[in-house]
């Protein structure tokens, strides 16, 4: 391991309302680089990583440590086990710069040039910090190390792909916080890098190989599109979703100021009731948590957000296609699959057409998704360098299915991992309290759209 620059003993001072003036102190700040050289290359990114160039933070939450183990002994093995880390994850090390080959378009140069950690110290407890199972503001302390000394105009070559931020409470609880370029990882590999992590800072080996070859999902030459894919938009312009779409010359932008986060709790005993109503319906045969709840919350937010009645809305909502193209994407794949299914209908329909009918629109938006339809719709974003739907659409996005719980490091087990921002346009379903079970719904809404999103989404 090489630690290339470190700064230590730096207090920040956080003014907040019911605390007062309360220190997190920054132990040091390191880049860490692979443990053994590795090959110089670029790496190609699919049409998929380049929809999303963007950085996404959130954090992972542990109990202290059962064993003896002082932070300075965490702090060591976590870098060690990055380290180590890097050298089969080289890509993580490197940084975007425009593509060799092609003009406007992103590749990863595989320099070696490191991730950052920051190691952080508060006297807070973690149960001062509020709700740590949904997005809340106080959580953002947990990447202010993160985001020192980069700004909006800072190059993208010059941006780490990845930085990690460790805080130890009062309490002995940590944090594990991280800032991911969405365009190296989507949420399943996010899953499978911080296994993989966890495993090495245990001193075992890899338990998920990784495969990071981005050209299986390259558009075909030429180009064949064989359907309309209202999953996407022309337009490059947006803020209501991710990114601009990745292209050289182009600065990645912050989106709009947002409004207020929600969060609103569906209790399991609301969901079944949901689910028992549209089953009441014979036209379905089957259905889902996922599908009811995300029909229910594209109409929900829809109406309160009073689109017209003749409008279009479109829901987006993530799915795995490592299985669904032929060939399908090898075990441990290292990169973005997660392709935008839909769900269409005009608001007028929204209102008058029964739940089981939008229910059977978010389905069929997973059951379009065939190897013809994701391999038209790479070939779509070669021709029309696009990005997702912006037009009367928002994108809903479920962490509640990916495992993340199950994460063990050397110093013990996840409790939660929480998104920290939920951005305009952004729905996000994040499993609901332990003791309460359910999912909590978090989105940001201006407060009197949230109170009527709540009255629709809790009708039976």
């Amino acid at each position: 391991m090489l630690i290339l620059w470190t700064w230590s003993g730096l207090p920040v001072i956080f003014q907040n309302s019911f605390f007062g003036y309360i220190p997190i102190e920054l132990v040091e700040k390191v880049v860490i680089v692979p443990e053994q050289p590795t090959p110089r290359k670029r790496m190609f990114l699919s049409n998929i990583d380049l929809s999303l160039v963007v950085y996404q933070d959130s954090a992972s939450f542990f109990d202290p440590p059962s064993t003896q183990m002082s932070f300075n002994e965490i702090c060591g093995k976590l870098y060690n086990a990055i380290s180590k880390m890097l050298v089969h994850y080289d890509f993580m090390a490197g940084r975007l710069v425009p593509s060799l080959e092609e003009t406007h378009r992103f590749e990863i140069d595989c320099n070696g040039a490191g991730l950052v950690v920051a190691a952080a110290r508060t006297d807070r407890k973690l149960s001062e910090f509020g709700v740590i199972s949904a997005p809340n503001p106080e959580l953002r302390e947990l990447v202010v190390f993160l985001h020192e000394g980069v700004d909006q105009e800072t190059e993208l070559k010059d941006k780490p792909l990845a930085s990690l931020q460790l805080t130890q409470f009062g309490c002995g609880s940590l944090a594990l916080a991280s800032r991911y370029n969405h365009c190296t990882l989507d949420g399943f590999a996010v899953r499978d890098f911080e296994v993989n992590l966890g495993a090495l800072t245990r001193g075992d080996d890899l338990i998920i190989v990784p495969n990071a070859d981005r050209t299986l999902l390259r558009a075909r030459n030429p180009p064949k599109i064989t359907h309309p894919h209202f999953e996407y938009s022309k337009s490059t312009e947006t803020h209501n979703l991710f990114t601009l779409r990745g292209k050289s010359g182009t600065n990645v932008t912050q989106s709009l100021p947002g409004n207020q986060i929600h969060v609103l709790h569906l209790s399991p005993q609301k969901i079944a009731s949901l689910k028992k109503k549209a089953m009441n319906d014979n036209s379905l045969k089957n259905t889902t948590t996922f599908q009811v709840v995300a029909a229910k919350i594209w109409k929900a937010r829809s109406i309160a957000i009073k689109i017209p009645d003749e409008k279009v809305s479109t829901m987006l909502f993530p799915v795995d296609v490592r299985k669904r193209v032929v060939p399908e994407l090898p075990d441990g794949f290292t990169g973005n699959a997660l392709v935008p299914g839909f769900a269409r209908a005009t608001v007028k329909e929204l209102k008058e057409l029964e739940d089981a009918c939008h229910i059977r629109k978010v389905q069929e938006g997973v059951e379009r998704l065939d190897d013809e339809y994701i391999k038209s719709g790479l070939d779509w974003l070669e021709v029309n360098k696009g990005a997702p739907c912006i037009e009367d659409s928002f994108s809903l996005v479920s962490w509640w299915r990916l495992g993340l719980e199950e994460k063990l490091f050397a110093w013990g087990r996840l409790m939660c991992a929480t998104p920290l921002t939920v951005k305009p346009g952004l729905v996000m379903l994040l499993p609901g309290p332990h003791d309460q079970g359910g999912l909590n719904i978090c989105l940001d809404l201006p407060q009197d759209q949230m109170e009527e999103f709540s009255r629709i989404m809790l009708e039976v």
